[in-house]
């Protein structure tokens, strides 16, 4: 490898799906200009052709970054997600190529918050069923089915971000809040966490969704839990399609079991505005469908942009990768008069003693080093006098297990 240092004119950015201006002018603000923006997602034969060069690049939920699309990503160095969820990266695959992944976890849980207050409310109120009557004429001016949120009980599954936000929302309606959560989380206001997910259906009126895509989150919500709901309660899903087996939620709407529901993310999205959504949910007047859009506000989309991009500066001016979701996370303070190297690594014994072997047998001087390791990966920062920076990096070149190299100033 020949040593080079980051040169921002030549890290290219690829934004994909209409990304945020703020984004854009985050990175310019930062000395990086060479930007190309695209305002929808590729297939996987054109984003395989426009990954070969790019250094970063940003996506939203509908770009998929499969293992063979990051096969040929040959010069990128990290990944941002303009949104919450990361699933429709190969997080496995980034990770062993040396990639960090970066997401938005914060920018719009307030969005998601809101959207769900909103839908609980006009299903308390069958709004749904009553504006789709008023517009084919109807006059159906009556109290029957219609409850305020004042003294129900809220069920969050789920109290990160966005449910812990949603319980400070609901309580501000009078509603009384409970959650469930597979860890033990400190309540804000009122809310009180209840011991097990059966618990709480059986208690709440409204339900709603706010857990990641995982493994232990696939059809958590099935036959078994609904028949747990209490009878006229109402389901919210605004975290993830998988977590749902829809089918049962269809029967439970045709027999009335559930008053309402409202699910603004399925198993299978349309990839584009013009393909239609294939779903057994849609026709229901009781039913409120969204098109995944509990996060699409103006205000959120600008907090995003702002908030990925500068995680792209950090990582791309100091290698700095807290809050990355695949990779070992490192904050190391920038020094004056020092070259930074980062080295990524398998995950094998003996690599840093190596390092410090060789560095010491060519009597150069280490001035600051972090080390963190996560599964298959190590991730090393080192700061070198600049006087050493060649010899440091022809020695790092030489280390067993190498993955990535890259001198950044």
């Amino acid at each position: 490898m020949e040593l080079q240092a980051n040169k921002k004119s030549e890290a290219r950015f690829l934004l994909l799906e209409g990304v945020h201006q703020n984004a854009a002018d985050t990175l310019k603000k930062a000395g990086y200009y060479n930007i190309e923006n695209i305002t929808h997602a590729l297939d996987e034969a054109d984003l395989i052709e426009k990954i070969k060069d790019a250094r970063f690049i940003g996506i939203r939920s509908r770009t998929q970054l499969t293992k063979k699309a990051l096969a040929a990503a040959e010069r990128l160095a990290a990944i941002g997600c303009f949104c919450i969820g990361t699933n429709q990266v190969d997080l496995d695959a980034a990770r062993i190529k040396g990639i960090p992944v970066f997401n938005a976890p914060y920018s719009n849980t307030r969005s998601v918050a809101e959207l769900v207050i909103g839908q609980l409310i006009l299903l308390l109120r069958d709004i749904p069923a009553k504006s789709k009557q008023v517009h084919e004429g109807s006059w159906p001016k009556s109290a029957k089915d219609s409850n305020e949120a004042r003294g129900k009980t809220l069920g969050i599954v789920g109290y990160g971000s966005i449910g812990s936000q949603l319980s400070v929302l609901a309580e501000s309606f009078g509603m009384n809040v409970i959650y469930f959560d597979v860890v033990t989380k400190l309540p804000l206001g009122n809310a009180s966490q209840v011991g097990s997910l059966k618990e709480l259906l059986n208690q709440a009126d409204v339900v709603t969704l706010h857990v990641p895509e995982l493994p232990s989150t696939n059809n958590m919500i099935t036959k078994a839990e609904f028949a747990e709901m209490k009878a006229g309660s109402i389901f919210i899903n605004a975290a993830r399609g998988t977590c749902v087996e829809l089918a049962d939620l269809v029967e439970v709407i045709q027999n009335g079991k559930l008053r309402g529901a409202a699910i603004d993310v399925f198993p299978k999205e349309p990839k584009s505005n013009k393909e239609p959504l294939d779903s057994a949910l849609r026709g229901f007047g009781n039913v409120i469908l969204t098109p995944h859009i509990g996060g699409s506000t103006t205000e959120a989309q600008a907090n995003i942009g702002i908030e990925v991009a500068e995680k792209f500066v950090q990582y791309a001016n100091s290698g700095t990768t807290i809050s990355a979701v695949n990779f070992p996370q490192i904050s190391m303070p920038q020094r004056p008069e020092t070259h930074r190297l980062l080295h990524i690594h398998h995950n094998q014994p003996g690599v840093l003693s190596k390092i410090n072997t060789l560095f010491a047998e060519s009597n150069i001087n280490i001035l600051a080093q972090s080390l963190v390791t996560r599964d298959e990966i190590g991730y090393l920062v080192m700061d070198v006098a600049d006087i050493d920076s060649q010899p440091a990096f022809d020695q790092l070149d030489t280390v067993d297990g190498t993955i990535r190299l890259r001198l950044l100033y």
